[in-house]
């Protein structure tokens, strides 16, 4: 578990969508609240959010994005590759580190133990310290109201701040717009 940072990612019917908070903690203290967490990848394609350290971050996107370049764009081949070489190399792999990586079909949490874990709904999954909250704000507000994809990352990642002292309100927002196919 990370105590910095909430992420939560939906993929709903008509958008993919990841949301971040902005606060970062080094020990008791929050050293700044308006952190970018999240961002896009491969042209705008996929979605991508991070808990660990911000170096790491960088390190670890910059990789994956290879991955989906040489992939030619398929998320699914690019997370198995990325989560291989991510376990084989002696220096990442030490890295107490997760991602959530997601397009328009598929969303997946990955971690340095070489973890490929596609949600058992195939549709919210969160990291972070305040992960648990924020999931369990999301399906619950899935299955009891009727807000839009946004909306609802945006409310859940608001409860989780409510909730968890490594959390905040500085929430930050990335979306695909898309269906299914």
């Amino acid at each position: 578990m990370f105590d910095a940072t909430t992420i939560l990612a939906y993929k709903g019917k008509n958008r993919a969508v990841i949301g971040g908070d902005g606060q970062v903690t080094f020990g008791n203290s929050v050293l700044k609240g308006n952190a970018t967490k999240i961002r896009t990848l491969y042209n705008g394609k996929i979605l991508a959010g991070f808990a660990g350290s911000t170096a790491d971050a960088f390190n670890l996107f910059d990789m994956f994005e290879e991955f989906l370049e040489a992939k030619k764009g398929d998320i699914l081949k690019s997370v198995v590759e990325f989560s291989k070489a991510w376990r084989k190399d002696k220096v990442l792999r030490r890295l107490e580190a997760m991602m959530i990586v997601l397009n328009s079909e598929h969303i997946f949490i990955l971690t340095g133990n070489g973890d490929v874990v596609e949600p058992e709904d195939g549709e919210i999954a969160s990291i972070g310290s305040g992960g648990n909250f924020a999931i369990s704000a999301a399906r619950a507000l899935k299955k009891h109201s009727s807000l839009d994809e946004e909306a609802l990352v945006r409310e859940s990642l608001s409860i989780a701040a409510d909730l968890c002292i490594y959390t905040n309100h500085n929430i930050k927002v990335l979306s695909l717009d898309g269906e299914k196919k």
